[in-house]
């Protein structure tokens, strides 16, 4: 029987069903591919309530960010679109940063890019995703998406959380208008945002060593470029920080 939560039609590219923004559908993910339960994802209610901020644990490992098109297009504007496209292997990257040439699943890539960078740590030896690590850091941007697209590992897990959460799944063809970025804390201290429908990685500045990815240097690097372009309640921001229960 036909998994409803992926689409293959030949001559297409591969086409997830997206994942529900929800910090309980990115945790089953994480887990599913081996990253330690000693890590869980959290919603941020507020980046300016002191008091909202208190029940996020520290440390912040990485932030998830999901905004609408319309959001993420004013802001790129002020990027420069004239960079070439990335071409960085091997593991002396401060990050490692996966080009999305699977549709839809900006999710993924964006829970890939938190917890092989944030956490890498915290990813259990033999599992799935210690696997696609060890396939994926010696190659260049396209070879490496190659492996996440081949993955049948990977498809399986995200098949799986896609089939959780507060809604409906919708199918794989429907139109998405929502993008996922992922800040994290590189290897060389810096602020990464990674998005795997740009050209590659963005180093955003350096951060203090007592500054994690929920550290106000880091949102004014990151998240606040965004909300600046965002009317109220148009995103939404999960974190990847210590599990509690």
């Amino acid at each position: 029987m036909p998994d409803p939560t992926i689409a293959n039609v030949p001559g297409k590219r591969k086409t997830f069903v997206p994942l529900e923004n929800n910090p309980d559908v990115f945790s089953h993910l994480a887990h599913q591919l081996g990253v330690s339960s000693e890590l869980g994802f959290y919603d941020i209610y507020s980046i300016d309530d002191p008091e909202l901020l208190a029940f996020i644990p520290r440390p912040v490992h990485a932030l998830i960010f999901i905004c609408p098109a319309d959001t993420y297009w004013k802001t790129r504007e002020g990027d420069d679109g004239s960079i070439p496209e990335y071409n960085g292997s091997g593991d002396a990257e401060p990050v490692i940063w996966f080009k999305q040439t699977i549709g839809h699943a900006c999710g993924l890539i964006g829970l890939l890019h938190a917890v092989c960078n944030g956490a890498r740590e915290y990813i259990q030896s033999g599992s799935d995703l210690e696997r696609i690590l060890q396939d994926a850091i010696p190659l260049k941007p396209l070879a490496r998406a190659d492996v996440l697209y081949n993955s049948q590992s990977l498809e399986s897990a995200h098949s799986s959380a896609a089939q959780r959460g507060d809604t409906i799944a919708p199918a794989p063809e429907e139109e998405n208008h929502q993008h996922f970025l992922t800040f994290v804390k590189g290897k060389d201290g810096h602020l990464w945002e990674m998005d795997g429908g740009w050209k590659g990685p963005l180093d955003r500045g350096e951060l203090g060593p007592d500054d994690d990815a929920l550290s106000e240097k880091a949102l004014q690097f990151g998240v606040r470029r965004f909300l600046a372009q965002a009317g109220e309640l148009q995103f939404s921001i999960v974190a990847l920080a210590p599990d509690l229960h």
